[in-house]
C-alpha cells in the first residue's frame, strides 16, 4: 500500500511523524514536500499534488499537513474523486472513514502535537467504510463535481480503492429516467424510452476507447483525422430485461458481440439461478458491458459478472438505468474490479427486494407481461 504525504511549512512540524508511522506499519510513504519549515510552496500546491496522485490511483490514500488541516482539504476536494477532511482527533478520523470514506486525511501542526499522530492514522486506517446509506450520500455529493461524475466511493482493505461507481445527471438521461418511471408509461414508451436511455448513457461509457490517427480525402484536402483503434466489445444483457438496452447501444457500436446471460431471482432467498449462458468465443479479448435495467440486491449482477470471468472476461462492467445502493454495495464487494454505470441511484430496497422509488419490474413493463 502507497500512501501520498504533504505539507506546508506550517504542517511540517508534523511530518516526520506521519512518515514513521507509516513506515512502522508496512506503508510506502510518498514524500510530496515540503522539506523544511522554511517557507516554499503555499499549501495548495502541495494539496494537489497529493490529490492529482490519489485521484489517478497511483497511491491508495493521502495525508496532508497544514496550520489547521482546513486549507489543504479546501484544495484537496477541488480534485475529482477525493474526499478529505480535517481529522486533528481520534473519533474525527474514525468517523471520516466510516461515514464518510476519506482518501485523504488532514492535520493541522498548530492544532495536535507528533505523540497524537499514531493514533489518529490508526483510526482512519483501520475503520471500515460502512456503505450503505453512507454511500448514498456520497453519491448525491459526487453529483455536483461535474455533469458527469466518475468516483470512487468503496474501499477494499485498507483503502485501495478500484472499481468506479458512475452517475448520470446530463440533463436529457433524468428527464427520460423520470418518464420511464411513471406508472403511465405504456409499454411503447417505455421500449423507446431505455433504447434512448442506453444510447445516451454509452457516450460515458466508450469515453476510454483507444483512438489512432488516419489519413483521409475530404472533398477539399487531405487531412489526419482520429478513429477507433479497433478495440473489441462485447454487450451481455442479463435475460429479460436487459434485452431491451441492446438496440439502444448497438445504434452507435454496431461491431459490437452480443452474448446473453439468463438469470431469475429466487422469490424465496432472492438469490439469482442460472438458466441460460451464451457468450463470444473470443470474450477474452474483448471489454464486456454487462446490461441490466435494474441494480437492486446485486446478485443477479454480481453472478452475470462472475459467469463472464469463469469464461475468460477480463474487463467487465455493468450497465444498469436504476441502482440501490445495496447492490452497488455488493457488486463492488464480489467484483472490486468492475465499473458500475447508472442513471439513478435510489434510495433502498423494500421488503421484497425491489427498488423504492423505481420503477417496478422492468421486465413486465419491458414486455407486457405480469
Amino acid at each position: 500500500m502507497k500512501v501520498a504525504v504533504g505539507c506546508d511549512h506550517a504542517g511540517f512540524v508534523l511530518k516526520s511523524a506521519v512518515l514513521d508511522f507509516l513506515r512502522t506499519r508496512g506503508i510506502e510513504p510518498l514524500d510530496c514536500g515540503a522539506f523544511s519549515e522554511e517557507k516554499g510552496d503555499d499549501y495548495p500546491s502541495v494539496a494537489f499534488r497529493v490529490a492529482q496522485l490519489v485521484s489517478s490511483e497511483e497511491v491508495e490514500g493521502g495525508v496532508l499537513m497544514c496550520g489547521t488541516g482546513i486549507g489543504v482539504a479546501l484544495a484537496a476536494n477541488k480534485t475529482s474523486g477525493v474526499r478529505a477532511a480535517p481529522c486533528n482527533d481520534v473519533e474525527l478520523a474514525r468517523m471520516g472513514k466510516a461515514h464518510n470514506n476519506i482518501n485523504v486525511i488532514t492535520l493541522g501542526g498548530r492544532v495536535i502535537k507528533p505523540e497524537q499522530v499514531p493514533a489518529i492514522l490508526e483510526a482512519w486506517l483501520s475503520t471500515p467504510f460502512e456503505g450503505g446509506r453512507h454511500l448514498q450520500r456520497l453519491n448525491k455529493i459526487s453529483q455536483a463535481e461535474r455533469s458527469t461524475f466518475c468516483t470512487n466511493l468503496l474501499s477494499k482493505g485498507q483503502g485501495a480503492i478500484q472499481g468506479r461507481t458512475v452517475i448520470f445527471n446530463h440533463p436529457l438521461v433524468q428527464h427520460k429516467v423520470g418518464i420511464i418511471r411513471s406508472q403511465d408509461t405504456t409499454v411503447k414508451q417505455f421500449r423507446e424510452l431505455l433504447q434512448e436511455i442506453a444510447g445516451l448513457m454509452v457516450y460515458e461509457i466508450t469515453r476510454d476507447l483507444p483512438l489512432v490517427e488516419a489519413e483521409v480525402e475530404t472533398p477539399v484536402a487531405r487531412t489526419t483525422v482520429r478513429t477507433l483503434a479497433g478495440k473489441k466489445l462485447a454487450i451481455v444483457p442479463v435475460l429479460r430485461a436487459g434485452l431491451g438496452m441492446v438496440d439502444g447501444i448497438l445504434q452507435l457500436v454496431p461491431n459490437a458481440k452480443v452474448g446473453h446471460i439468463g438469470l431469475y431471482r429466487d422469490p424465496e432467498t432472492l438469490n439469482p439461478v442460472e438458466y441460460y449462458c451464451k457468450l463470444p468465443q473470443d470474450i477474452e479479448e474483448r471489454d464486456v458491458f454487462v446490461l441490466d435495467p435494474m441494480l437492486a440486491t446485486g446478485g443477479s449482477a454480481a453472478a452475470a459478472i462472475s459467469l463472464i470471468k469463469r469464461r475468460g472476461g477480463q474487463k467487465v462492467s455493468l450497465v444498469c438505468l436504476i441502482a440501490a445502493p445495496e447492490g452497488i454495495e455488493r457488486v463492488h464487494k464480489e467484483h472490486p474490479d468492475a465499473d458500475i454505470f447508472i442513471a439513478a441511484l435510489d434510495s433502498h430496497l423494500n421488503d421484497h427486494g425491489y427498488i423504492v422509488p423505481g420503477l417496478g419490474d422492468a421486465g413486465d413493463r419491458l414486455f407486457g407481461t405480469k
